[in-house]
């Protein structure tokens, strides 16, 4: 079973990659397209001729040469004549043959019509004369070339894709005139670098007219490995305040880009676009407009970003494998590919003349002997009367070959006028010299060289056209920031007891105010802009990042953070900042220690947080703090027997995370819960007033009052007054100031 199943698969991978999937060398075509072409020919469907029914051409193909699904070979004869998917369309379509915007849209084969387009008979105008191998088809009744003599080289100009067993092939198109000059070079001087051929050879060369954004060195790297990417870019102009995409890349639909930014767009990531439509038509196949929000809007910072995210910029992978004139796929660099190929060209040439030098040198052969004819009619009309087997007498007497024989005795009356003997001797000369001219030039392989090169000219002049796909070197593009996407409007978070937050417009709510659920209450709020960083603690001091445009709005209750976010179990969330990352912060637990912070220390990206500050067992962290200034702010920390203490905030260390020093000297050994700890601890600004929060009240103390309770860090501090021992929150009374004075 074991040696069963390896040579079965063997013998599946060896056909898919040599008889399916992978184009030859030769005429850059699989199986099925050669196929297709071929049939096309032996039905008469020429460029010249009329279209007819597809069904037709596919009933010939599977029936003949290729027995597989009709509905297979019907899609790869649409895709050749496809003018979005090919660069020289092989087939000339009549009907609905699929649109750049949908190429599956194609109606069905008993609809539509087709015939051979012109540049076709390039791949069969010498089929034939003797140029190529015929092999039997898959019931031994017909014959099918093995290769089709292809006068360019099909396999870059038209380019192709393919998934075999272990390998596959992606050969991007190229423009026929610049593949024609890299041959001329190298037919002209054979030792040509691939640089030297690069110098002719731009790039590929898609049928839209998109930008090839990838630079030189990046191309030229893929023409020396045969393998490496390209990148395209939409090409879009502006028309006063509208953005008109005027060409897409390879391949790419309109309504699937339109699709991308209007997703953008219900997920609020793309504020300064107002609207998009399309208006293509007949004369504007590909015309796309975005309607900027305002004229303030940077159109190409918009269209960079578009690039970025949606596929207006794409990215092509090139594998340049094809299968060989010895029967073997390999990856080629551009040198050996068309080296390789202009060898294929040389043994077509070859046998073309070598055919026309044998038909040349029969007909002579013939013509000697009717001229014998000629010369001795009356002998040979009398030995054709009298003898009963006039052939063998007519080669005994005049020293003649059988076939020489048979071509006399088939000879017409009308043709012993003596006309015709001088269009024979005239013939006869021509072809003498066209014998001489054909051995000269197989005898010498710069006359062969020359033919080649002059036929490749003339194919170029013929079926050739300027580049279409420009190449402008560019960066690739990179999109904006997400802060950058969003309008940057005044919002203020309000966190509950039970971690429901929300966003409201403006800094001018109370968030006291708000209605909260049935037992929960306000626990913090922050003030910022809304393409800020909304930055959560939770009692195991644990930082969490969500955007504030996200953030529910605050007509409502809000969610809870646990739908956005994972903290620990058991963990609940104690604050709210929100800012410029290069903003300052404090972060203290109830054990008393703390340190300042930034906030970009605090940002992350991960659902589960990001560990900051260290706590001890049996504590938790208190609020953040925003911070004015880390050198002149003086901090505040109230115990929860109603020891207060003021420092300079400087005397705390600036970390990314740990557990901080000593602000509050609590009387206890180890940190336990239940004992005396830090209930509150605040920022405050020089010369500013504080706001002591117990219960329903409130107690103002005024900067000067502070001296007071001024001492050194890591000190318990002076009894507050009673009634006031008992502290909820630290304030700094000038921003509680600004907001009753904005109510």
């Amino acid at each position: 079973l074991k040696e069963f199943a390896e040579k079965a698969y063997l013998d599946y991978s060896m056909y898919v990659i040599l008889d399916r999937a992978l184009p030859h060398i030769g005429d850059g075509l699989k199986p099925v397209q050669r196929r297709i072409i071929y049939s096309m020919s032996e039905l008469g469907l020429s460029s010249a001729s009329k279209h007819k029914k597809s069904a037709r051409t596919v009933g010939d193909v599977i029936g003949k040469f290729h027995p597989h699904g009709d509905s297979a070979c019907y899609e790869a004869m649409v895709i050749m004549a496809q003018p979005f998917a090919y660069r020289h369309p092989l087939v000339d379509g009549q009907g609905n043959w699929g649109t750049a915007d949908e190429p599956k849209s194609f109606a069905a084969m008993r609809y539509t019509e087709a015939k051979l387009a012109p540049y076709a008979e390039l791949l069969l105008k010498e089929l034939g004369q003797g140029t190529t191998g015929w092999a039997p088809n898959f019931d031994g009744t017909l014959q099918e070339p093995v290769v089709l003599p292809a006068r360019t080289p099909n396999i870059l100009l038209n380019g192709t894709t393919g998934i075999a067993v272990g390998m596959s092939t992606d050969i991007p198109p190229h423009n026929m005139r610049e593949i024609t000059a890299a041959c001329v070079r190298l037919l002209t001087a054979k030792r040509s670098t691939v640089a030297q051929l690069c110098e002719h050879v731009k790039g590929p060369d898609y049928p839209t007219d998109a930008e090839i954004i990838s630079s030189r060195a990046e191309l030229r790297q893929i023409y020396e490995t045969g393998t490496g990417s390209v990148r395209m870019r939409a090409k879009y102009e502006k028309e006063g305040s509208t953005v008109v995409i005027t060409a897409l890349p390879h391949q790419v639909s309109g309504n699937r880009i339109l699709e991308q930014i209007a997703q953008q767009m219900r997920n609020k990531k793309l504020p300064m676009v107002e609207d998009l439509r399309d208006e293509s038509d007949h004369e504007n196949p590909t015309r796309l407009i975005i309607e900027p929000r305002s004229n303030r809007v940077d159109i190409d910072q918009l269209m960079t970003h578009l690039f970025a995210t949606t596929d207006l910029e794409r990215t092509y992978r090139v594998n340049l494998n094809v299968i060989g004139l010895d029967g073997r796929p390999q990856v080629k660099d551009l040198r050996s590919l068309l080296v390789e190929w202009l060898e294929f060209r040389m043994q077509t040439v070859i046998r073309r003349l070598e055919y026309r030098l044998e038909k040349v040198e029969d007909r002579l052969h013939i013509l000697k002997g009717l001229l014998v004819a000629f010369l001795n009619i009356d002998e040979v009309i009398a030995i054709i009367r009298k003898e009963d087997k006039p052939k063998p007498m007519l080669m005994k007497k005049f020293h003649l070959s059988n076939i020489q024989a048979e071509a006399i005795l088939d000879l017409k009356l009308r043709h012993l006028a003596k006309l015709e003997e001088l269009k024979m001797k005239g013939e006869q000369k021509e072809l003498q010299a066209e014998r001489k001219a054909l051995k000269e030039t197989l005898s010498s392989r710069q006359r062969l060289k020359t033919l080649i090169k002059r036929e490749l000219i003339e194919d170029a002049k013929n079926y050739g056209d300027p580049r279409r796909s420009p190449i402008v070197e560019r960066d690739a593009a990179q999109a904006m920031d997400e802060s950058a996407l969003v309008p940057s409007e005044p919002v203020s978070i309000v966190l509950s007891q039970r971690g429901w937050a929300r966003a409201a417009k403006g800094h001018d709510i109370d968030p006291r105010a708000l209605q909260y659920r049935q037992g929960d209450d306000y626990l913090a709020s922050a003030i910022g802009r809304s393409n800020q960083l909304a930055i959560f603690l939770d009692s195991t001091g644990r930082s969490y990042c969500v955007p504030a445009h996200q953030l529910p709005s605050a007509r409502g209750q809000g969610d809870p953070l646990s739908k956005k976010l994972n903290p620990p179990d058991g963990a609940s969330f104690v604050g709210a900042i929100i800012g410029d990352l290069d903003d300052w912060c404090l972060l203290a637990s109830n054990a008393g220690y703390g340190f300042v912070a930034k906030l970009s220390d605090l940002h992350t990206r991960n659902r589960s947080g990001k560990s900051v500050l260290s706590i001890p067992k049996g504590g938790k962290a208190l609020a953040i703090v925003p911070v004015n200034s880390p050198e002149t702010d003086w901090v505040v920390a109230v115990s929860s027997e109603g020891h207060m203490l003021v420092f300079p905030i400087e005397e705390l260390p600036q970390l990314a995370r740990g557990k901080g020093n000593k602000i509050l000297g609590i009387p206890t050994k180890r940190f336990k819960e239940g004992e005396e700890f830090m209930s509150a601890v605040t920022s405050l600004p020089d010369e500013d007033d504080l706001r002591l929060y117990s219960g329903q009240r409130f107690m103002t103390l005024k900067y000067h009052d502070l001296d007071h309770y001024e001492g050194e860090r890591g000190r318990r501090g002076l009894k507050l007054p009673r009634g006031y021992r008992k502290v909820d929150s630290l304030i700094c009374a000038s921003r509680e100031t600004n907001r009753e004075r904005s109510e």
